[in-house]
């Protein structure tokens, strides 16, 4: 699993690879983390959350926007991300964990949003692909 940050105009862009979707969301998540902070430290507690959407890019959407509500709510930066997505008949679900490092320790750079803006989400033959622009 990895990720890096890209250039991209006026916002930020992570684009992500992982061996399985549950990977790749995890990476992306963390990318996300990396563009508010670049080396935060280890305290800070776990905590879980869970979305449900309709397609697999709108639960990568749902999932990094309630990242960003939660930094907002908790006054954390969610780091250490892992995730596990499922699909069933009609929608798609991520269950997913964050170390909450309190905000009051940190100098975070502010992400406004997730957006759709050029957003992919694609098997590759190595595993799974993301790429996502939040806006800053």
């Amino acid at each position: 699993m990895s990720y890096e940050l890209r250039e991209h105009t006026a916002d930020v862009a992570v684009e992500a690879t992982g061996e399985t979707i549950d990977a790749v969301f995890g990476a992306v998540a963390d990318g996300l983390a990396a563009a508010m902070h670049d080396d935060p430290p280890g305290e800070g507690g776990r905590f879980e959350l869970t979305r449900t959407a309709e397609s697999r890019e709108a639960l990568l959407f749902d999932y990094l926007d309630e990242l960003i509500y939660q930094r907002d709510v908790r006054a954390v930066l969610p780091v250490d991300n892992e995730a596990t997505v499922r699909e069933t008949a009609d929608e798609w679900t991520v269950t997913a964990s964050a170390r909450g490092v309190p905000l009051s320790s940190i100098t975070a750079r502010e992400v406004k949003a997730v957006t759709y803006s050029e957003m992919r989400l694609e098997p590759t033959a190595d595993g799974w692909r993301a790429y996502v622009v939040f806006d800053v």
